[in-house]
């Protein structure tokens, strides 16, 4: 997901943008097949998400240095943004994530995420008054109904609650970076901010693991995934580079060039990209209702930001 910045006028760009935007899309949804294969190998998913988002923060930091060019009072008079980013938007919303993942198929609990959208205009409306439309409203009806499709409760198949419970968690901590990315002073460049939540959010999970609120286990076995075996610090260092640094960097690059909404819409695409990432690394092949709840949440999605 990219930072929410000011919309724009694209352009020439948008080509440009476009084909950023996909790229940051893509390594997004490869985080999730990476994470399970590393968690069914003996990693923990605090583990996970800490070894991935600290690696992505020593990746970016020499950009963010570059562009604070010594105004550290940046860092200052944001802190509370970069604490608040770092701690629910990243470490929450990956921890929320790879939780659900280990007890779900990829597809279904990166929908479910998803669904941080609908969430983002409940709190405008409880928290700021800002009553949506009736485009959002039909949006968010639909969400809800794919939701339920997703989730394929009528299958015969026993839900795995803790597997929701995670990814619902994952949604909080996904609306939670939409709204803080919208506040500022709009000073601080966007690569600071990943940077600064990055290394917060992973010195959190560190801090959670040394006192013992969050189990933190790792091990050197070979990981498995489809059809193939890897040792095990290829996927933490495609985790750490490709869909931490490499993600945030593109994304926030295509927010500027093709402005918030019509970057927002793309970054859709990530559920696509996590599909058939899976599908290629860990043989999971949704069922037909979880295709057409998928179609119905991202519908609503799309229906809900058209009418905001």
């Amino acid at each position: 997901m990219a930072i929410l910045t000011h919309d724009r006028p694209i352009g020439a760009r948008a080509g440009a943008g476009l084909l950023i935007a996909g790229v940051s899309a893509a390594a997004f949804g490869l985080s999730g097949p990476l994470a399970r294969g590393l968690m069914d190998a003996g990693w923990s998913a605090a583990t996970v998400v800490a070894v991935r988002v600290l690696l992505g923060a020593v990746v970016l930091s020499p950009i963010a240095a570059y562009q604070l060019r010594g105004e550290w009072n940046l860092l200052r008079r944001n802190a509370s943004l970069i604490a608040g980013y770092g701690l629910l938007a990243v470490a929450g919303t990956q921890l929320g994530y790879f939780n659900a993942v280990a007890h779900m198929q990829v597809g279904v609990a990166l929908l479910i995420e998803y669904t941080a959208p609908i969430a983002v205009v409940g709190w405008l409306w409880l928290r700021h008054r800002q009553r949506p439309g009736v485009l959002t409203i039909c949006g968010a009806a639909l969400g809800i109904a794919g939701l339920f499709l997703v989730l394929d409760l009528r299958s015969g198949l026993s839900a795995d609650w803790v597997g929701i419970a995670w990814a619902l968690g994952a949604m909080v901590g996904a609306a939670g970076y939409f709204i803080l990315s919208a506040h500022g002073d709009g000073s601080i460049p966007g690569t600071v901010l990943a940077t600064g939540g990055l290394l917060i959010g992973g010195l959190g999970l560190l801090a959670a693991g040394a006192v013992g609120i969050l189990p933190m286990s790792a091990t050197t076995n070979s990981v498995a995934f489809q059809g193939f075996t890897t040792p095990w610090w290829l996927p933490i260092l495609a985790l750490g580079t490709v869909t931490a640094a490499l993600a945030y960097a593109t994304g926030i690059v295509a927010t500027r060039l093709l402005g918030s909404r019509l970057a927002s819409f793309v970054a859709l695409s990530e559920v696509l990209a996590a599909l058939i990432f899976a599908w290629l690394l860990l043989g999971e092949s949704p069922r037909p209702v979880q295709f057409l709840g998928g179609a119905l949440i991202l519908t609503g999605v799309v229906t809900v930001r058209r009418g905001e």
